[in-house]
C-alpha cells in the first residue's frame, strides 16, 4: 500500500461537520471533526511550529506524503489567496488543526482554508488536542498515521496504517518535480545563468535568485549532467524536496560530475543532504525533524545567529570522532560544517574549499527563501552570486 493513499473525498452534507479519527501507528487515537475533504488518507505524522505561513507550508513540495500537525492552535484566519502558493498545488497528504477559523479575515483572502482543502481533496481533522499529539510525537518520534472520516473503527484504521510504507527509503523527488524545463528570467541585467535541479523547488527560490540578476533554468529531477551543461551555467543549484537522501543515486552522481568540473554549487534542504552524500558523508533520519519558521541556527563562518525556516526529517551525519569544527578531506576539496542548529547541534550547512582555502561550493539545511519568513538568511543568495563572480 502506498504511503499516501489517494483521498476519497465525499461532499459534506449541510453545514454540520462529520466526525473523524486520527490513528498513529503505535495505536494512539484522537477523535475530532472532519476538516477539508471527507475520506481517508495516510502519511508520516510530523508537526510544524510556525504560527503563520500555513499556505506556504501546504504548498511546499517537501511535505509530499506527510500529514502535518500545526502546533499553533488557530489556523485559517487569513484564508487562502492566489499570491502566496509556493507551487502548483497542495502537497501535504493530510492536515491536522485544533481550532480552525470559522470566517477568514484578510483583504487578500479569496476563499477559506477549509474550502481549499476540500477542493484539492486533502483530508484533514480538527478539534483534537494538537498539543498532546505534538508532545507524543516529540517523545515517540515521527511515525505513520491515518486520518479518516469514513472509518469509525480505530482498530481497522490502525491495520491499514501499519500496512502503509515508511518514509525511510522513499525516493520522492521525481513525484514532485517539474516534467519540463522552464526559465525564470533575471530581473534587470542578467549577470549569471544557473541550472536549478527541481527536487521539489518552492517558487520563491528562483524569484530570489532572479532579483540578483540570475537567469534560472529550472530542470526536472531526472536531468543528466549533459542537460545541466547544455544551459552553459555559471552555477548549479539543488532545491529542497521530499524523501530519503539515502535512496537517491542519480542526482548524487550528477552533482559529483559537476564538482569534478569545478562548477560552483549551492544547495538547500534536500540539496544539502545530497551535497553531503556526494562528498562521501552519510545521512540519517531525525527523531521528529525540524519544521517551522523559528529555528535558531549559527553561521559558524560569521558567528551570527539566524532565526530560520525549516522542513526536514533527515540530516547530514558528520563523521564519528571528528569535531564539528574540524575539516574533512573529500575527493573534491576540504569540507567543513558552516552552520549548526543551536537546539540540537544538527549540521545545518556545509562548505567545500580548495587546498588554498577558497570557497568552491556550499549548502544549508534550511530555507533561505523563507516564504513566509523570517528573512535572516537571504544573504546566502548573495553569497552564491559572489561565488560565481569569483569563478567568472
Amino acid at each position: 500500500m502506498p504511503l499516501h493513499a489517494p483521498a476519497h473525498p465525499v461532499p459534506p452534507t449541510g453545514s454540520s461537520r462529520s466526525s473523524a479519527i486520527l490513528v498513529l501507528e503505535d495505536g494512539r487515537t484522537f477523535r475530532g471533526e472532519a476538516y477539508g475533504a471527507r475520506g481517508e488518507t495516510f502519511g508520516e505524522a510530523v508537526f510544524n511550529t510556525g504560527m503563520t505561513g500555513y499556505q506556504e507550508t501546504l504548498t511546499d513540495p517537501s511535505y509530499h506524503r506527510q500529514v502535518v500537525v500545526m502546533t499553533a492552535p488557530h489556523i485559517g484566519n487569513t484564508g487562502i489567496n492566489d499570491e502566496d502558493p509556493e507551487s502548483r498545488r497542495i502537497w501535504v497528504s493530510g492536515y491536522v488543526v485544533r481550532d480552525p477559523a470559522r470566517v477568514p479575515s484578510s483583504w487578500r483572502s479569496r476563499r477559506s482554508l477549509d474550502d481549499e482543502l476540500r477542493e484539492q481533496g486533502v483530508v484533514g481533522i480538527s478539534g483534537i488536542d494538537t498539543r498532546a499529539l505534538t508532545r507524543h510525537l516529540r517523545e515517540a518520534g515521527a511515525m505513520r498515521v491515518g486520518i479518516s472520516s469514513a472509518e469509525a473503527d480505530p482498530a481497522a484504521l490502525l491495520q491499514r496504517v501499519r500496512e502503509s510504507a515508511q518514509m525511510a527509503g522513499a525516493e520522492l523527488a521525481g513525484e514532485v518535480s517539474t516534467s519540463e524545463a522552464y526559465v525564470v528570467p533575471a530581473v534587470g541585467e542578467r549577470r549569471f545563468t544557473v541550472a536549478a535541479l527541481d527536487l521539489g523547488i518552492k517558487g520563491m527560490t528562483p524569484a530570489m535568485m532572479a532579483e540578483r540578476g540570475i537567469e534560472v533554468h529550472v530542470l526536472p529531477a531526472t536531468s543528466s549532467l549533459e542537460d545541466v551543461l547544455a544551459v552553459e551555467p555559471d552555477g548549479l543549484f539543488f532545491s529542497n524536496g521530499p524523501g530519503d537522501p539515502a535512496a537517491t543515486t542519480h542526482q548524487i552522481a550528477l552533482l559529483q560530475g559537476a564538482l569534478e568540473r569545478g562548477l560552483p554549487y549551492f544547495g538547500i534542504c534536500f540539496g544539502n543532504q545530497l551535497f553531503g552524500r556526494a562528498l562521501g558523508l552519510g545521512t540519517y533520519k531525525l527523531k521528529y525533524g525540524h519544521r517551522g519558521i523559528n529555528q535558531p541556527v549559527m553561521d559558524r563562518t560569521t558567528g551570527k545567529v539566524e532565526v530560520t525556516a525549516h522542513n526536514h526529517g533527515f540530516a547530514v551525519r558528520w563523521p564519528d570522532g571528528v569535531p564539528l569544527g574540524d575539516p574533512v578531506p573529500t575527493p573534491y576539496g576540504v569540507a567543513t560544517v558552516s552552520h549548526v542548529c543551536l537546539n540540537d547541534d544538527v549540521v545545518e550547512g556545509l562548505e567545500l574549499r580548495d587546498d588554498r582555502g577558497r570557497l568552491k561550493s556550499f549548502s544549508v539545511q534550511y530555507h533561505p527563501e523563507a516564504a513566509a519568513g523570517p528573512h535572516d538568511a537571504a544573504y546566502l543568495f548573495d553569497r552564491f552570486a559572489d561565488l560565481m563572480t569569483k569563478e567568472a
